[in-house]
């Protein structure tokens, strides 16, 4: 359901009063009205979509740093390093520590430098990690410490997400954010799947080599840097890219000063919660997952084997995330979020199913099937969260206020950027769950986690429920 707009804004000619040169390239765009239909029809929709898709391949990659150890760690006993299983769950989980907590400083720095310069340098600077990571790896004396520090920053990949989204959706109107950030988080996700598709590839290849070959116990030669250094040359063009091609939009700069004030809100907490059992779980199951199949399953055969079957789950999830931003449009948020809590609470009971027990081996094609629903299901939420959020905040700023009133254009503008403050916060806090769930499956039975999971799912939909889609809810969505 979209928002009414005024005569005024029906009809006015679009653009005449502005100048036209901001509008292109690299430049800082200071008038910016998406819910003007004309203005939208006339210049707005071109430019949305251009700032749109020079974000999605740099979110891309930037989920690929993020997300390489994911791969990595799974091969790095297979060379001679020493490490712990639970050492490499670690390796595996570290990055979702330092991608939350950049995340935070993210969603509040890229209103205030600006998000076409904050794109580009932010992708930028991900060369550093990987160039490090592709040294340390030919070596299997380098310590665990440092390991672990090229693991932390390469975590600094997923703080990208945080300011891409809320910034995404200051260029599109209401009816279209769901769709837009779907799009932008979704196929952004999917450089999680990228990578654990590509990296088992590329290791492989002499081609791509930049340094020393490792041996594997058979003396098979593998390539390790390769995932790390096959990424750096894109990260640049990504970065120029963003930097000529993106704008900055005046409306989107906003100091911390203001910003902090969601702090206040009640729904920032409410719908963060919502946030870390949709992407949470996402992003955490995808770091977990290879290392997860390595470990639970036997591999009797190459059947079990986690660089064949584990990229999947990231793939359906971020695809998924898409579709369920464009339902939310539809049929609302709310309810598309309640769908997802209750099919991930159902697909994890069924992971647990057939896990092995007593003895036995399990399932593991019953395994992988009920974890591809569980991916499924987050993208979904994942999509339909970050739809909730600005309508939530659009209707508890305008409420009892009459459109076109200088009052009602005051608030719309303090909704709108309250809500892109709440994006980036909510994913600042749900990308912990890249640490956590990791985290859980290196300290504790791998049942006794999912049971957990399942517990918290259960929590999920009662607050989306009571808040925001029952009957006389407080803020529905």
């Amino acid at each position: 359901m979209t928002s009414p707009v005024t005569q005024e804004a029906r009809t006015a000619p679009a653009g005449t009063a502005y100048d036209p040169e901001q509008y292109r390239p690299g430049k800082t765009i200071t008038d910016w009205e998406p819910e003007n239909e004309l203005f939208w029809k006339s210049t707005g929709k071109k430019v949305a979509a251009r700032n749109l898709w020079i974000a999605v391949p740099a979110l891309l990659v930037a989920f690929v740093v993020w997300q390489v150890w994911s791969v990595t760690a799974t091969n790095l006993k297979d060379v001679g390093f020493g490490f712990s299983t639970s050492q490499l769950f670690w390796l595996t989980a570290v990055p979702g520590i330092t991608g939350g907590t950049a995340r935070v400083f993210y969603t509040f720095l890229g209103p205030m430098i600006g998000q076409r310069r904050f794109t580009a340098l932010s992708t930028l600077v991900l060369v550093i990690p990987l160039i490090w990571l592709g040294i340390a790896v030919q070596d299997p004396n380098t310590s665990y410490g440092v390991m672990i520090a090229i693991a932390a920053l390469c975590g600094v990949g997923g703080a990208n997400f945080a300011s891409s989204l809320a910034n995404i959706g200051f260029f599109f109107p209401k009816r279209d954010k769901g769709n837009a950030t779907g799009i932008n988080g979704g196929l952004g996700n999917l450089g999680v799947s990228v990578v654990q598709l590509v990296t088992p590839i590329v290791i492989t290849s002499s081609v791509l080599a930049v340094g020393s070959a490792q041996h594997k116990a058979d003396g098979t030669p593998v390539w390790l840097q390769n995932a790390a250094f096959l990424w750096v040359p894109v990260l640049v063009i990504l970065a120029v890219i963003a930097w000529f091609g993106q704008n900055d939009l005046k409306v989107a700069s906003t100091p911390f000063s203001r910003q902090k004030v969601i702090f206040k809100r009640k729904h920032n907490w409410l719908m963060t919660w919502l946030y870390v059992g949709t992407f949470g779980s996402f992003i955490g199951f995808a770091a977990a997952l290879p290392m997860l199949i390595k470990t639970t399953f036997t591999p009797i055969d190459a059947a079990y084997s986690a660089a064949t079957y584990a990229w999947m789950g990231p793939a359906v999830g971020a695809l998924a995330r898409w579709a369920g931003g464009w339902i939310a449009d539809k049929i609302g948020g709310a309810r598309v979020t309640i769908i997802s809590f209750v099919g991930m609470a159902l697909s994890i009971i069924g992971v647990i199913n057939f896990l092995p027990s007593g003895g036995g081996n399990g399932n593991f094609w019953g395994f992988l099937a009920c974890f591809l629903c569980a991916f499924f299901f987050s993208g979904i939420g994942n999509g339909s969260t970050f739809r909730q959020i600005p309508v939530i905040f659009r209707s508890q700023h305008l409420k009892g206020l009459t459109d076109g009133t200088p009052e009602y254009a005051k608030a719309l503008k303090q909704s709108e950027m309250e809500a892109g403050a709440v994006t980036g916060f909510t994913s600042a806090v749900a990308a912990y769950g890249f640490f956590f769930i990791p985290a859980m499956f290196a300290n504790f039975a791998v049942t006794s986690a999912m049971w957990g999971f399942v517990a918290f799912y259960v929590s999920c939909i009662a607050v989306c429920w009571w808040f925001y889609a029952r009957k006389g809810a407080e803020s529905p969505s």
